[in-house]
């Protein structure tokens, strides 16, 4: 299955929203019984979010209450009578993945690497799991050490790439943090900007804009395709220069990336 170049969230407890989100086309809609929903409110937005399940061509997941939580039994209990896959927050145990596992059998899952301890054992969560893809929680993790967050995301760029490291090694898909100013669309491109160059391969969504700006950044543009060719020529023609720069074994290997993802030939 193909990583996600867009998550977007939408609260478990809105029946209209959830309704519009295929319309903004992300790769991945996760409908949210977690952050999106006051404890109040928990039961009636899981009936709400497991009634109105969209019938679209994304991947349809359902963001569970964490293992912790109260709630967290009765959310997978009820995402287990649907088709939806699952998105499980605060991932900190390989014991949680199994149990979920043991109940929703091979349907998809998205782990969120979110908290010190996530990030801490990140390789270990991750290393050997059958899961689609990991997110880093960037808010919630800087929650947990007592940090702030800045919109320079230093404070952040161990974590990132600890989790974006984790996920390389275990070949699972990694899905960079959400920006959470929905109205800045050229702080979303450069946010995301960053995260590409990192290496993550797609984005946390939580507004429908910002979907057409992930997939911007995260789709190789034309002239990305165009230079990833001719670098590929470049090493079957033994050519050792394209462009001024110089050619070897991991510049072929990053050009091959590239028209992988973009899904075309050489």
């Amino acid at each position: 299955m193909n990583v996600p170049r867009s998550l977007l969230f939408v609260p478990g407890g809105r029946a209209d929203m959830i309704a519009k989100a295929p319309r903004s086309a992300p790769d991945a809609i996760a409908v949210d019984l977690e952050d999106a929903v006051a404890a109040d409110d928990k039961d009636a937005a899981r009936r709400t979010a497991t009634e109105n399940l969209p019938d679209a061509g994304s991947l349809v997941l359902v963001r569970v209450n964490p293992p912790a939580t109260p709630w967290h039994d009765d959310d997978v209990e009820a995402v287990a009578a649907t088709a939806a896959g699952v998105v499980l927050p605060k991932y900190e145990d390989p014991a949680q993945l199994r149990d979920l596992r043991e109940r929703i059998g091979d349907r998809p899952v998205v782990v969120g690497i979110e908290t010190a301890r996530g990030v801490a054992r990140a390789r270990d969560l991750l290393e050997g799991s059958d899961v689609t893809a990991a997110y880093f929680g960037a808010e919630d993790y800087i929650a947990s050490i007592g940090g702030r967050r800045t919109p320079s995301s230093h404070e952040v760029l161990f974590a990132r790439s600890e989790v974006l490291l984790a996920a390389r090694l275990a070949g699972v898909g990694a899905l960079d943090q959400a920006v959470v100013n929905v109205r800045d669309s050229d702080f979303f491109r450069r946010d995301a900007g960053e995260g590409r160059d990192l290496g993550y391969e797609g984005k946390i969504c939580i507004h429908p804009t910002q979907v057409t700006l992930a997939h911007e950044v995260f789709t190789p543009s034309d002239e990305e395709i165009a230079h990833a060719r001719d670098v590929v020529e470049a090493g079957r023609a033994g050519v050792g220069v394209v462009n001024g720069e110089m050619v070897d074994d991991v510049h072929l290997r990053m050009a091959a990336a590239v028209l992988a993802k973009a899904g075309v030939e050489a």
